[in-house]
């Protein structure tokens, strides 16, 4: 499953790229500046948090990774439910979908708490 979040993380990341990239220039114009920067808020996010999802990658352990595995899934699912939500706002979707964004939050919130544990676990002080 670690192999799976490096592969994840790089095309999360790539695809903040992309999608800023498609913001700043194909969406520029079509949807109003408020919009825009919501999709903004987004790729912002979902970058950052494709980042915390390389570290994951990086650090854990191949076995009883327990931690690591629960923060990167928490990591994936707030991706998807926060950004997801903020881009499918951002192109017009109605206002209900927004009810999915804090959920995204916390759990991206969660996935850092469980990356704290995983950390404090692993790796002992010096």
């Amino acid at each position: 499953m670690i192999r799976s979040f490096g592969i994840a993380a790089a095309s999360l990341g790539a695809a903040a790229v992309a999608l800023g990239a498609f913001g700043a220039h194909a969406l520029r114009g079509h949807i109003d500046d408020a919009a825009l920067q919501v999709w903004h808020t987004a790729v912002e996010y979902q970058f950052w948090h494709g980042l915390a999802l390389l570290a994951v990658a990086g650090f854990a352990p191949a076995h009883g990774a327990r931690w690591w595995r629960a923060s990167g899934i928490a990591f994936i699912a707030g991706i998807v439910m926060l950004c997801g939500s903020l881009y499918a706002l951002a192109l017009g979707a109605p206002h209900m979908v927004g009810a999915v964004t804090p959920l995204g939050g916390i759990a991206l919130i969660l996935g850092w708490i469980m990356l704290g544990i995983a950390f404090r676990r692993d790796f002992p002080r010096v």
